[in-house]
């Protein structure tokens, strides 16, 4: 499969990454014309199993990361399946893996012995700590880098406990890293000629979501505390409740408060001298949402975000999933992507020239294995050696 007309057509990535920050990097890499290989080991991407729901051989879970790819199974413990996969790296410029580390290093696979062969190849580590410092080589998962960061320590109700994000923001974070730190290093490489190593951390990327709270700190502030929907330096920015749905309202200076006050009719909120400046409304932000939700009790949510938004204050009605997907500004961004039985979240990269394209869905397991392993010059009988000897996985293959 040769894409031709992608931001990253003629680039050839081998994926040995597996669950989320990984696949979701070359998932991405993919969508815009590289030629990524996905290679699982012999029992599979776990996440294959992470259901239900289920859609053929691999749960929604598994979906969700891993289309615009090629799919093939090695066992990379076996001295073939190495000396396949050095064969296969012979023609390509990426490398992606999220192995603990040290893992190839034992293979004899460690980045010094494969950028003295491929002098020109990147390879892209991600990680949850790095590979060294006091908690280097330790296993990290999202909600532990969460923890760990400071995220859940900021997120929850005032008098609440401290709570996980409910969506897997650091590994997703970290992919997207690992794709900035990739293409990077090709812009380089055009210059140089030569590869290098590249390194995101599941810990690093959690430290570096914590803004605003950290740059608080830096210059000051108090800690941080839990806060719920309130925003720590601005108001009002926060849900408030209307005669329907609730909505959010991220007001950031003093134009839109007054915009606000006069399509809500409460012209002398803004005149009050506790709500003249975002620093008066911070100390009176609970006065400031009686008043506002008060007004606002006259209004449907949607019907208020929109009048509101359109005059230039930011604001939205709280949505659930099956509303957001349903909006019809999620179908004008192209935001939803079917390939035949193929359901997935559409690339919030806009490209005018060499936009995304999404021509194959998720592989099913091993599925072009075959087809990869005959580019790579190998015949029938020796993929049916290799086979027979455990190094490839024994399923059918289209």
């Amino acid at each position: 499969m040769v894409k031709t007309n992608g931001a990253l057509s003629g680039i050839r990535v081998i994926d040995l990454s597996r669950v989320l920050g990984g696949p979701y990097c070359t998932q991405v890499l993919g969508d815009y014309g590289a030629d990524v290989i996905k290679i699982e080991p012999p029992g599979g991407d776990e996440t294959r199993g992470w259901g239900p729901p289920f859609e053929g051989d691999a749960a929604s879970y598994f979906h969700g990361l891993n289309r615009s790819k090629r799919g093939m199974a090695l066992d990379l413990r076996h001295p073939d399946g190495k000396a396949l996969l050095l064969q296969l790296l012979e023609g390509a410029d990426v490398l992606v893996e999220n192995f603990k580390p040290g893992t190839l290093e034992k293979w004899g696979l460690s980045y010094d012995i494969l950028s003295a062969r491929f002098p020109r190849l990147i390879q892209c580590r991600i990680s949850g700590f790095g590979a060294d410092g006091p908690m280097g080589g330790l296993p990290g998962y999202d909600a532990i880098i969460q923890a760990m960061a400071g995220l859940m320590s900021v997120n929850g109700e005032k008098q609440g406990e401290p709570l996980r994000v409910g969506l897997p923001i650091v590994d997703i974070v970290t992919g997207l890293n690992a794709v900035i730190g990739i293409t990077l290093a090709l812009h380089e490489r055009t210059r140089s000629g030569l590869g290098q190593f590249v390194e995101t951390a599941l810990f690093d990327s959690g430290l570096s979501l914590m803004h605003p709270h950290f740059p608080n700190v830096f210059y000051g502030g108090p800690p941080p505390r839990r806060t719920g929907n309130e925003h720590p330096n601005i108001a009002p920015y926060e849900v408030y409740r209307t005669a329907t749905q609730p909505i959010f309202l991220a007001v950031g200076n003093n134009v839109q408060f007054a915009r606000l006050c006069e399509l809500l009719e409460c012209h002398d909120v803004s005149q009050d001298e506790r709500f003249a400046t975002n620093g008066a409304r911070l100390g009176n932000r609970d006065a400031l949402r009686d008043v506002l939700e008060s007004a606002m009790a006259r209004w449907e949510g949607d019907k208020l975000a929109d009048r509101l938004m359109r005059i230039g204050v930011p604001c939205g009605p709280v949505l659930d999933t099956t509303q957001a997907l349903a909006h019809p500004h999620t179908q004008h961004r192209d935001m939803i992507v079917n390939i035949g039985h193929y359901k997935g979240t559409g690339s919030p990269i806009k490209l005018a020239r060499t936009p995304s394209r999404y021509e194959t869905p998720p592989p099913r397991f091993a599925e072009h294995t075959d087809a990869i392993l005959h580019e790579a010059g190998l015949t029938v009988q020796q993929i049916e050696h290799l086979r027979a000897k455990g190094v490839l996985p024994d399923v059918p293959v289209a």
